[in-house]
């Protein structure tokens, strides 16, 4: 065994047992679910019918699942968009290591330490008793129209902080030397950013951006927290949708059907996303 194999194998330990976890709790789980898929089970009697492509086939037709995937995007695209957009604003005005900044950086951070159940605890307080009470402003979460708006807002809260972060170890990973060969050139500070700073963090762009995806995607805790994806239908989403035909309307086989379709979803749209996004990094 040569020393370069060695070595590959020495770091190959490092996520064992990280690969075991996943392979016994999400890869296994789900890989055993497929053939459930092509059945019609209830999730407790030991008959199941096999029903074929029945179930994938009413995916498509069922107007439960277009609210839901309507639901999902909407919340995901919200998310995505100002979770990154805060975190950036807020690592390129504390990136400078002061005192002021460190105090700073924990305040913003503090959320995403909370679990997200919690956070949707707090908002849901916030929206009936703080901001109806002395503003007078509805809470978001009645309204079926701004029900995602507000369900949004919880995780931007929560999830620009971490954004942040990403984000400053990215702007001090920049060598100063662009800056200053910029700065004999005049350059303002909106031409550096755009310039320098921007392109030179692709990597952390691409982390953020694309965590924020799958995160989005697959949210369930916010609406099942704060509203039980009502009002109405109106946040419930599609994880929601998975685990009620599973554990609630007893539709095993076309809960599962669901999950399996939404998964193969979330894998294409992360990796397609994850490859358009590093294809425009910076090479350094």
């Amino acid at each position: 065994m040569n020393r370069r194999t060695k070595k590959r194998i020495q770091e190959f330990t490092f996520i064992v047992p990280a690969l075991i976890m996943f392979s016994v709790f999400v890869a296994y789980p789900f890989l055993q679910g497929i053939p459930m898929s092509f059945t019609k089970w209830d999730g407790m009697s030991p008959d199941r019918v096999f029903v074929g492509l029945d179930n994938y086939l009413r995916i498509f037709q069922d107007d439960n699942v277009i609210n839901a995937t309507k639901n999902t995007l909407i919340f995901t695209a919200l998310t995505m968009v100002f979770s990154n957009l805060f975190g950036l604003l807020f690592a390129l005005m504390i990136s400078k290591a002061t005192k002021l900044n460190n105090v700073l950086r924990t305040c913003i951070f503090v959320p995403y330490c909370l679990s997200l159940v919690l956070s949707s605890y707090i908002w849901r307080y916030v929206y009936s008793d703080v901001f109806y009470d002395i503003f007078g402003i509805p809470s978001p979460l009645g309204s079926t129209t701004w029900v995602m708006l507000g369900l949004a807002v919880i995780s931007v809260w929560r999830d620009a902080g971490y954004c942040m972060v990403v984000y400053i170890a990215a702007i001090q990973g920049v060598s100063t030397d662009y800056y200053e060969a910029a700065d004999l050139e005049g350059a303002t500070r909106w031409q550096k950013f755009k310039n320098i700073t921007f392109p030179m963090i692709g990597p952390a762009v691409t982390a953020n951006f694309t965590l924020l995806l799958a995160w989005g995607m697959k949210v369930f805790d916010y609406p099942m927290a704060a509203t039980a994806g009502g009002p109405g239908r109106a946040s419930e989403t599609v994880a929601m949708l998975i685990y009620n035909n599973l554990f609630t309307y007893f539709r095993a086989g076309y809960g599962q059907a669901i999950a399996v379709v939404f998964t193969a979803s979330i894998f294409i749209i992360s990796t397609l996303v994850s490859r358009t996004l590093r294809a425009r990094e910076v090479e350094v």
